[in-house]
């Protein structure tokens, strides 16, 4: 029997030889590992990284055809190392803070994190679902790890329960998609569909994609996300807002423009319905919200819908919008998560929105950056966040979606009010008993570098375009 190459496959193996590593070392020394694991896990997101950006430079496939490594899966791997790595540099003070630094806390991203490449990189449905549980069993435990708090533990098990029957659709879409077409492989699965799609073959996509469509909390399948963030310990919900998101994505991108490539008049139509869902439920719901975290799970829902515009739009550079698009999703959501790391009053975390007041005279470095980060996600121009909309709405237009783009439009408009709410608390309310002073230096560095990537991204935006035009390329061949 001859092995498979492994070498595509490097990455990936680097993340399970490090989780398990790691594991150990929390297991044999117990007491006081947590920050030095973390730290570890941290020069093993960095190793991996490097081993992803050395790998080969033209599509390679390995595993019998289940896996596969083109530019695409590189730029999508890099964004989540990228995003797994800051969520756990930023983890650390909080935790300690709260008695929660524990060495499982970095395997289980790690493991999570593996997952998501494997989900990235997947060319096959049963590839694709392993990737997938992989993820999310990690993340349902990462959810509920505050054991002595109820609400962790409520969105641990609404994660769960909600996770299952996501996951279950999903698997039964790919029944259905295996039955009617006699495979699972996605190169297979497009030559046998680009001819006709039996009926079956449609029904089983649009149970697919309901799946993946919780994954990303994309309206009306996001009922779990406002519970689940709130209730999460804060430096996993920062995790959630990024890294499963993009990889998610990522698996999205490669299933619709591969083995459904050829039915897209079928599933644009479900996407554009999404698309207007979410951002319809992320602009207006999040008006009345109080509680800072769970604002912020309706604002990536809102940002999920635009993302969705540019894979409506479809072709190179609708996918292309989409990755620029989660590039710049992945800088507003960590700096503006680094804030909110550091909303404590005398060692206490803090959620609530009023508890910004008076921040711009207590902590006028702190309020700047979020008034930034803010900006950027409402789509203010020059901020980062503008050019990602201007280029899904651009990708749109192209494709005479002007409906869409105009429905993008308004609800940026109503989500607006609830960012410049957040500028408004922090620069015109009376301060109260202000925040505690320190902020701990990784949380302060991600803090600064994501403020800099958001107001400067319009000076040197050529290298990140480049870089998502050859990955969307990529992914059609090219």
């Amino acid at each position: 029997m001859e092995l498979p190459n492994l070498a595509p496959a490097l990455p990936e193996l680097l993340i399970v030889a490090s989780a398990i590593i790691l594991l150990l070392i929390g297991v044999f020394k117990k007491e006081n590992a947590g920050g030095g694991i973390t730290a570890l896990g941290i020069i093993a997101l960095a190793l991996t990284a490097l081993l992803v950006v050395s790998g080969p430079s033209e599509r390679t496939e390995t595993f019998g055809g289940m896996f596969v490594v083109d530019g695409f899966a590189v730029f999508t791997k890099l964004l989540v190392l990228l995003a797994s790595a800051v969520t756990l540099a930023m983890s650390r003070h909080w935790l300690r803070a709260e008695g929660l630094d524990h060495p499982e806390y970095p395997v289980l991203v790690l493991f999570a994190t593996l997952g998501m490449m494997l989900m990235i990189s997947a060319n096959n449905f049963m590839s694709l679902y392993l990737g997938l549980e992989l993820q999310s069993l990690a993340l349902y435990v990462l959810a509920a790890s505050q054991r002595d708090s109820g609400r962790a533990t409520e969105a641990g098990l609404k994660y769960f329960v909600l996770g299952s029957l996501a996951s279950g659709m999903l698997l039964y879409g790919a029944s259905l998609v295996y039955g009617f077409s006699g495979t699972t492989g996605f190169d297979a699965l497009a030559k046998a569909l680009a001819n006709e799609a039996p009926v079956g073959v449609t029904v089983g996509m649009v149970f697919i994609l309901a799946g993946l469509a919780f994954k990303i909390s994309a309206a009306p399948f996001h009922m779990w996300a406002p519970d689940v963030y709130e209730g999460a310990p804060t430096p996993v919900t920062a995790f959630f807002a990024v890294a499963p998101k993009i990889a998610a994505f990522a698996l999205l991108l490669r299933v619709l423009t591969g083995p459904f490539g050829s039915m897209v008049e079928q599933w644009s139509q479900v996407i554009v319905f999404i698309s207007v869902a979410s951002m319809v439920v992320g602009g207006f719901a999040a008006i009345v919200q109080t509680n800072i975290k769970r604002l912020m799970a309706y604002s990536s829902i809102g940002h999920v819908g635009y993302a969705l515009i540019g894979l409506a739009a479809g072709g190179p550079d609708g996918v292309r919008a989409v990755l620029i698009y989660l590039a710049i999703y992945l800088a507003m959501n960590a700096g503006a998560f680094a804030v909110i790391l550091s909303m404590r009053q005398k060692e206490r975390s803090l959620e609530n929105i009023d508890d910004l007041a008076g921040l711009s005279k207590t902590h006028p470095m702190m309020a700047l950056s979020l008034a930034i980060f803010m900006w950027s996600m409402a789509g203010i121009p020059p901020f980062a966040g503008f050019w990602s909309k201007w280029m899904v709405f651009s990708a749109a237009i192209d494709k005479g979606m002007i409906a869409l783009s105009i429905i993008g439009v308004l609800t940026s408009v109503v989500s607006a009010f609830y960012y410049l709410r957040i500028i408004k608390v922090m620069y015109f309310d009376e301060p109260g008993e202000g925040l505690d002073r320190s902020i701990s230096a990784p949380v302060g560095l991600v803090m600064g570098l994501a403020t800099l990537a958001v107001l400067l991204f319009n000076l040197v935006p050529a290298g990140l375009f480049s870089s998502a035009s050859a990955a969307a390329a990529s992914l059609f061949g090219g």
